[in-house]
């Protein structure tokens, strides 16, 4: 049937066959993820009582919100947190971070990123390096920075934590990869580097970049043993749907803590309004454990098809997965741009664009990305993107309908190594 819309060669069909074919039970496996998350979504809202009136939204000050508070209830009740903040005026996971660990940390303290360096954006707020430089960085407020690098096999480095987490006031673990060729951590790893940090220093926050990962199990970081996690509503709990926004959820003395950084000290979570933003973030949220499950269908589906390429990604089709991303080396620019064109090709906005290689604002990197997405930059779409350095990797998530999807990656991997 594909063949009819596309434009596709006769060996990437075949392999297009061979893919699906060989998908079927990690496809399988994903669908009970999915319905076991949508369940316990569904109990969230009855458990919570929802009513058409909670849609409506609130301006000014937003004091009083109580459709807001309903929100973050049931945010809170599906995702095992005590408390949440969950608001439209975060602007992306970077901010929502920021937020968290401008309002955890104290100067003096420290922050000890247990998994390595954390993403590239996140640089600019803890001050590594000339990054963020003269902009009130963590560092510039007297935040100090430590750092416990990932051993050669991406796996944490566990007697490092023991000694480091001594003396760490926020224990910062990232579950997906950014830009590096790991797989996302499984939630054993976080439960493992959470009682490894917490056995070293009982007083140390431990701190979880949930980006990427959300409803991918059917647990999250805070069901075993993290005390705060943070993300983005226009990747997995925005179902797509959600124009914008972020949340913290956990414990909710620690939410209560971060929320006075968000809007100002002595205020905190009591203001911010929602205007006509919930019903959308309602909806979005509902509909996330359907989304992420296509998602995940996408990525398992690329991976495949990806080594009957001849390419290896991470991770594996075969592999657990624990973010929607997948990642490999294209192995030249040429092949990068390709794959992003392809996908551009596929995508529903934007089709005609042809991506370049550009800077962008806290990347040290030009980068190229692809993405013809509802939402302006919204990763739980598909999309795809990477910086210009070797070895070109490229880093593909998202996904919300696996038959759209499907077709895009064909037209990618078919532009990057049929051309």
């Amino acid at each position: 049937m594909i063949e009819q819309f596309f434009d596709l060669k006769p060996e990437v069909l075949a392999l297009d066959k061979q893919a699906l074919e060989l998908c079927k039970e990690q496809f399988a496996h994903v669908e009970e993820i999915r319905d076991y998350n949508q369940l316990k979504m569904l109990k969230a809202f009855t458990g919570c009582g929802v009513e058409a009136r909670h849609f409506w939204g609130s301006s000014g000050y937003g004091v009083w919100d109580d459709s807001r508070n309903k929100l973050e209830e049931v945010f809170a009740r599906c995702m095992g947190a005590e408390a949440a903040l969950v608001r439209p005026q975060f602007m992306s996971g970077t901010h929502t971070l920021a937020v968290a660990l401008f309002g955890l940390l104290r100067p003096g303290d420290t922050l000890l990123a247990a998994t390595g360096r954390p993403y590239d954006t996140l640089e600019g707020v803890i001050g590594i390096g000339e990054a963020g430089k003269g902009c009130g960085t963590l560092r510039e407020f007297g935040v100090l920075y430590d750092e416990c690098s990932l051993k050669p096999d991406f796996t944490p480095d566990y007697d490092a934590i023991a000694r480091q987490a001594k003396t760490a006031t926020v224990v910062h673990i990232q579950r997906s990869r950014g830009y590096t060729q790991r797989n996302a951590f499984d939630l054993e790893t976080i439960r493992k580097v959470t009682e490894t940090a917490r056995k070293a220093n009982p007083n140390a926050v431990i701190f979880v970049d949930n980006c990427y990962g959300q409803f991918t199990q059917k647990q999250e970081p805070l069901e075993v043993g993290a005390d705060l996690m943070a993300g983005s509503f226009i990747k997995n709990p925005g179902g797509g749907i959600t124009p914008t926004g972020g949340y913290i959820a956990g414990r909710a003395d620690l939410v209560e803590k971060v929320s006075h950084r968000f809007t100002a000290p002595g205020i905190g979570a009591e203001l911010g309004c929602t205007q006509d933003s919930l019903r959308d973030t309602f909806l979005g949220f509902y509909y996330a454990p359907g989304v992420v499950c296509e998602a995940l269908k996408t990525a398992i589906y690329a991976q495949c098809l990806l080594e009957l390429s001849g390419v290896n990604p991470v991770p594996r089709c075969t592999a657990d997965h624990n973010d929607i991303v997948t990642c490999f080396d294209s192995g030249s620019a040429a092949a990068l741009q390709g794959f992003c064109t392809g996908i551009q090709q596929g995508s529903p906005i934007d089709s005609i664009a042809a991506p370049e290689p550009a800077d962008e604002p806290g990347y040290t990197d030009k980068v190229i990305m692809a993405s013809g997405s509802f939402t302006e930059g919204s990763t739980i779409e598909l999309s795809c993107d990477g910086p210009l350095r070797e070895p070109y990797t490229c880093y593909l998530p998202g996904g919300v309908n696996f038959t759209a999807a499907r077709a895009a990656v064909l037209c990618a991997v078919q532009n990057a190594f049929f051309a």
